[in-house]
Formats: structure tokens, sequence, C-alpha cells
């Protein structure tokens, strides 16, 4: 495997609905908020696209509310409270994700994470995945003044791991990912397999590559292998 050559310096990648499948805690989080006021939990797949956006999608897609509803914050907050306190009870990585990063770093070809999480919660998951050391970089929501869509994110990552950008690979399940990829001059792939909850199609996004199995990374990563 470390005969693998690839065209990219590095890669970055969203974490939630790109690397690590969280939404079953998320939407379990906010499930929590309804039945503790004596609501309806809504269905998994329906709240499922939702965990694209963080608290904000799911807020909306649980109680019909924006950011700008006086319940919101008060919503917010206690959302954070459930779901700091169950990080980890059935997320995971998506299928064939820990192959793909086997495959990294047998041939040396570091990797990062840019998520809009906070890193509030970023860095605790990050480290019980064990993917904290093997991660060129880490950066949250909250580590630049700016989240996805803005660059800064992804520049700050690819500065962080010492890696040009314009050489670089950046995968992610929304369209800002894609927006954010691109103005930061990275080759962009929409993964088709992750939340997607914007309301245009991945097809749509302009990405470079589209996938729909994390698996379809690995001829994209490594286009010359065997």
């Amino acid at each position: 495997m470390s005969s693998f050559s690839s065209p990219f310096h590095g890669v970055f990648f969203d974490l939630d609905g790109t690397l690590a499948d969280t939404a079953p805690d998320l939407v379990a989080a906010t499930n929590k908020l309804l039945t503790a006021r004596n609501l309806d939990p809504k269905p998994y797949q329906f709240l499922r696209p939702y965990a694209s956006a963080g608290a904000r999608g799911l807020l909306e897609g649980a109680f019909g509310i924006g950011t700008d509803h006086p319940d919101f914050v008060t919503l917010r907050d206690e959302f954070f409270s459930n779901y700091e306190k169950a990080l980890l009870v059935e997320s995971k990585l998506f299928e064939d994700i820990d192959h793909l990063l086997d495959q990294m770093d047998q041939a040396n070809l570091p990797w990062g994470i840019v998520t809009n999480k906070s890193q509030r919660f970023t860095n605790p998951l990050v480290e019980l995945m064990g993917l904290h050391e093997r991660s060129a970089s880490t950066v949250s929501g909250d580590t630049t003044p700016h989240s996805k869509p803005h660059p800064e994110p992804i520049l700050h990552a690819a500065r962080l791991a010492n890696i040009d950008p314009i050489k670089s690979l950046y995968v992610g399940d929304d369209i800002r990912d894609v927006i954010a990829g691109k103005a930061a001059g990275m080759k962009t792939v929409a993964a088709a397999y992750g939340y997607c909850g914007c309301k245009e199609p991945p097809e749509a996004w302009g990405a470079d590559y589209l996938i729909n199995s994390p698996l379809e990374l690995v001829n994209i990563i490594f286009p010359n292998r065997d």
C-alpha cells in the first residue's frame, strides 16, 4: 500500500455526514428535547438530513423554528447539553472510511478534519474515535473567526498541516463544503452518501467529483493503484 502515489499532497474531510455518521446521536439529543416537552419524537430518517446543519438544522426539523425564534437559544443550549453527555453512543465512522484512512496513512499522505462543529464537541469526539493522533490538523467551526462556507477554516487546516491547498482535496456532504473548498483553491468531492441536507442535490453543487460511497474516494485519491 505504501507504494501508492497520489496527485494530492493532502486530503481534508468534513466530519459529520462525511467522515463519521454522527446523526444517530445528534437525532437522539434532539428527540430528547421533544420528549421532555411531552411531544412525540421525530422519525430518525426525517431528522437525519437536518444533521448536516447541526443544532440550527435539527431544531428547525424538530420544532419548525429558526435562529430568530425566542425559544431558539434555550432549546439550542439544552440540545448541546444532551449531546455533550452522549457524543459516542451510536456514532461511528462510515463504512470503509477506516480502510481509506489506513491506506492514506500507509502512503504517508496526510489528512485532516475541517468541521463547523464547535471545539466543545469536535475535540472529544475525534479523541474518542481514535482520530486525534492520526489527523494532521483538526479545525472546528470556532477555531477561526469564520466557519464554512468561508474558506478560512480549510486554509487554516492546510497551514497547520503544512500542505499547499492548491494541491489538496476537500470532501464534504453539504454545498457549503464545496463552496469553501473551491474558495480555498482545493479540488472538491461531494459526498452523496452523507446527510446532504441542503435543497440542491449533490449533483448541482459544482464539485469536481461526486461519490456515492467512501470507497469511491480510493480511486480518486490513488488513481494509479493496481
